[in-house]
């Protein structure tokens, strides 16, 4: 029987044997995915490399201590605010956002705080409330922060719950 990282390979070799044939016989659809994996390829391989190096050093360098006290049992509803400010700093989406969320729970982190990091990674991303600020307006992402982010809060802590 084949491995699965054969299969994986496999997969990979074929699925680009189809975006070379598309291209050589002009198939639209193909080319379209050839170029969006490009484009997504290239701006992985732009963001993933520095984030993988400073989440290595956040590993090596923030004490367990440190992590208990802030994001940690002892932390309350602090902790949630941190999380949530390290979130809104957190650059490259939720491909960084889960090694961060991975390097936190080894560290000791509660899981509430946790899941209010990735929800909030997703949400309140500097660079994108500017941008959706600029275009739907400030009342509009203010509104929008203010109902989600305590929605984000009540629902990490009742998962938190259901996985304890």
């Amino acid at each position: 029987m084949v491995s699965k990282t054969t299969q994986n390979y496999l997969f990979f070799i074929l699925f680009l044997l189809f975006i070379a044939c598309s291209f050589i016989f002009g198939f639209a659809p193909g080319m379209y995915m050839g170029k969006n994996f490009y484009l997504f390829a290239k701006e992985m391989l732009l963001i993933l490399p520095p984030a993988f190096i400073l989440i290595g050093l956040f590993d090596v360098w923030a004490k367990p201590k440190t992590i208990e006290k802030h994001p940690g049992d002892a932390s309350g509803f602090r902790g949630y605010i941190w999380s949530i400010l390290l979130a809104a700093t957190t650059v490259g989406g939720v491909f960084v956002a889960f090694p961060v969320a991975n390097a936190l729970y080894h560290k000791g982190a509660r899981y509430s705080l946790i899941m209010t990091y990735l929800t909030a990674a997703s949400l309140v991303m500097i660079p994108m409330s500017i941008m959706e600020a600029t275009i739907l307006g400030v009342q509009f992402t203010v509104v929008r922060l203010l109902v989600s982010l305590p929605l984000v809060v009540v629902f990490s802590v009742v998962i938190e719950k259901v996985l304890n």
